[in-house]
């Protein structure tokens, strides 16, 4: 039975190092998988999967008015499609998870997809909290703050490395923007005075 899969966690956890590493299980054994990626991110290129350790893989952009069951489905004509693989999955509108759950549903298509959890005011994305709500299997990929704790949250800094308390949900970065924290250690940078 195909499944809808969400594995998420804070940044540099290794997200996409374990999406690039699933797939190529897959296709070591003769397996076709489709791999996508969110348009905005483009980090790596243009549909393209990086992983900060240097593992890459070509994807398919996908953006928000994207119906991503009609996607995988025109795949299909073209060959099984063994598992679609999505990374920034907290980018995916409710929409589109609700069709990624078909996907796998009436298909017959896992889908693994990977993300963020929480954004760096510790509220939910709108694609992780309709997976959180509706994926058959929720995976923590887990990661550490710099005090050995389990990083759960993770704040925006700008160029100076001053933490960030407002701005847009979404912004693109890595290590170069983003630090993970656990609880404490985010309120603490996030309230200092708390």
């Amino acid at each position: 039975m195909a499944k809808l899969y969400f594995s998420y966690s804070t940044m540099n956890a290794g997200k996409s190092t374990l999406l690039l590493q699933a797939s190529y299980n897959y296709r070591e054994r003769g397996m076709r998988t489709v791999l996508f990626i969110a348009s905005l991110d483009d980090r790596a290129g243009v549909g393209k999967i990086a992983s900060r350790i240097g593992l890459d893989c070509d994807a398919v952009p996908f953006r928000p008015e994207d119906d991503l069951y009609q996607v995988i489905e025109g795949m299909q004509k073209n060959g099984k499609v063994a598992c679609a693989f999505f990374d920034e999955a907290q980018f995916l509108t409710e929409d589109q998870v609700w069709q990624l759950a078909r996907v796998a549903d009436r298909l017959k298509v896992p889908v693994m997809t990977y993300g963020l959890r929480t954004d760096f005011r510790g509220q939910l994305f709108p694609g992780s909290k309709a997976l959180l709500a509706i994926a058959d299997e929720l995976r923590e990929v887990r990661t550490i703050c710099h005090c050995g704790r389990k990083a759960t949250m993770v704040a925006r800094t700008d160029q100076d490395g001053n933490v960030l308390r407002e701005g847009a949900q979404i912004e693109v970065g890595g290590n170069d923007k983003y630090v993970s924290y656990c609880r404490r250690h985010w309120d603490d940078v996030m309230n200092p005075a708390g």
